[in-house]
């Protein structure tokens, strides 16, 4: 993807990929349909005052000691509105009050005119890697992070309709601060959905109710009430 730094970091650049990218695996690559070549997900300071409007949707839990994420979502159908319109729905650890994410999720990106869908990882603030595997509007994901220590991490997405998973080892130095479920645009342009819904987000083994994470609306989009770790993202008009 070119880069974007979240809001509250510095502003939107275009980068080259250099010898700072993670080595990515044999099953995974930039998809070449893309017209991007680095889009970043990256973390978003606690406390920016975009927070109340942020590029990021859904909840973050506060603390510390997290050491594993986990929780499925839907992808939904999308309308591209703009050619700039790109979002991702995620499960992580870090990013909030910290400078690192680690996270895997699924990307729709608008660039060339229609929603092209993409399952990756990141380690941010190295750049996402991108899986092969098919994607397509409907499918279930779950996907899970776990810290296994040392800075270490093993991150996981399977898409449960199409029956593929990807798994990789990772290392990095976080603080293991936040944990989040969460949509984000990096481009700070949405495209339309009626719908995506979260449902067995857990953190550390609990439903994620038990750790009172705060809401955050993306500003054009909204959540529902956390129920035993489910909850739907939803316009907010």
């Amino acid at each position: 993807m070119p880069a974007f730094r979240i809001a509250g970091s510095v502003a939107a650049a275009v980068l080259a990929v250099s010898a700072a990218t993670l080595a990515t695996p044999a099953s995974a690559a930039t998809p070449a349909h893309s017209a991007r070549a680095v889009h970043y997900y990256g973390h978003h300071p606690r406390g920016s005052h975009n927070y109340a409007d942020s590029v990021w949707g859904g909840y973050v839990a506060q603390g510390s000691n997290f050491s594993t994420v986990t929780g499925s979502w839907t992808m939904p159908q999308v309308q591209c509105n703009t050619s700039n319109d790109l979002f991702a729905p995620w499960v992580g650890i870090d990013g909030y009050g910290s400078q690192t994410v680690e996270q895997t999720g699924v990307q729709v990106d608008c660039s060339s005119g229609s929603p092209v869908y993409s399952g990756w990882y990141e380690m941010y603030p190295a750049p996402p890697q991108y899986f092969n595997d098919p994607v397509d509007a409907g499918d279930s994901f779950t996907g899970s992070v776990v810290s296994n220590g040392n800075g270490s991490y093993s991150l996981k997405l399977t898409d449960n309709t199409k029956g593929w998973t990807e798994t990789t080892d990772q290392s990095l130095d976080a603080q293991n601060v936040s944990a989040e479920a969460v949509i984000e645009s990096p481009s700070q342009s949405y495209p339309s959905f009626n719908s995506l819904d979260f449902s067995g987000v857990t953190v550390n083994g609990q439903a994620f109710d038990a750790y009172s994470p705060q809401a955050i609306d993306s500003g054009q989009y909204t959540e529902t009430a956390l129920q035993n770790g489910s909850f739907s993202i939803v316009p907010a008009n």
